[in-house]
Order: C-alpha cells, then sequence, then structure tokens
C-alpha cells in the first residue's frame, strides 16, 4: 500500500468506528482497488458492508478474507452473522460453530446459541 492509500484505510477505520459505514466505504474504494488481496482491506469492507446492510457484498468480501486466510476465525464469525441477517440459518450455524472452535470467545458463543436456537423453533414450527 502506498502512503495514501494507507491514509484513506486509516481515514476509513475511524469512520466505520463512528459507525459511518457509507463515507467508510467511499476511503476504502481507491484502497479496495489498490490492495484488493489484503486481508485487512476485504475485513473492513466486509464490516462497512455489513455496517451499512448491504449483505451480499459483506458476504464476498468475508469469504474473500476466508479464501486468502482460512484460519480468520473473527472472518467466519462475520459470515456467519451475515448469513443470519439474510436468514441463511444452517449456513450461518456452520459457520459459527467453526468460528467458536477456533476462538471460543463469548461473543461467538452467544451467536452460535442465538442461530441454534432460532433453528430449534423453526424445527418446531
Amino acid at each position: 500500500m502506498t502512503d495514501s492509500t494507507f491514509e484513506a484505510f486509516r481515514r476509513a477505520e475511524a469512520l466505520l468506528a463512528d459507525r459511518r459505514p457509507l463515507e467508510a466505504l467511499r476511503e476504502l474504494r481507491v484502497v479496495l482497488e489498490a490492495a484488493p488481496d489484503q486481508v485487512g482491506v476485504q475485513l473492513l469492507a466486509g464490516r462497512a458492508y455489513l455496517g451499512s446492510a448491504q449483505l451480499k457484498r459483506a458476504e464476498a468480501a468475508f469469504r474473500k478474507v476466508l479464501e486468502l486466510d482460512p484460519s480468520d476465525h473473527y472472518a467466519r464469525f462475520a459470515l456467519g452473522r451475515t448469513l443470519q441477517r439474510q436468514s441463511r440459518l444452517t449456513e450461518a450455524l456452520t459457520q459459527l460453530r467453526i468460528a467458536a472452535a477456533m476462538n471460543p470467545s463469548p461473543e461467538y458463543q452467544e451467536a452460535l446459541g442465538e442461530v441454534s436456537a432460532r433453528l430449534a423453533v423453526e424445527r418446531d414450527r
């Protein structure tokens, strides 16, 4: 990354931290063109897409991260959440199980429980 793309990346991070995902995506445009195969760039883009409810784009970004680094537990968690928001619960459950197995954090465990419970309710209907 050049200095200008690095600065754009940092601005996008700050905007996303301020819950301004659409503005973050505008900053990320040049970064995505310059470094499309950088895990950090795709993760940030995925988070911004998810934050702006662009779920198909978020899914694509998180899948790209997993293509580049299959051991990224956060990308699996975020992909699971993205699939959950699309009501693709069985797929979400798979990703969340893997994420929780890789890193049994409370946040991952909670998400796994939510999706498992929702699937159980749907099966009982």
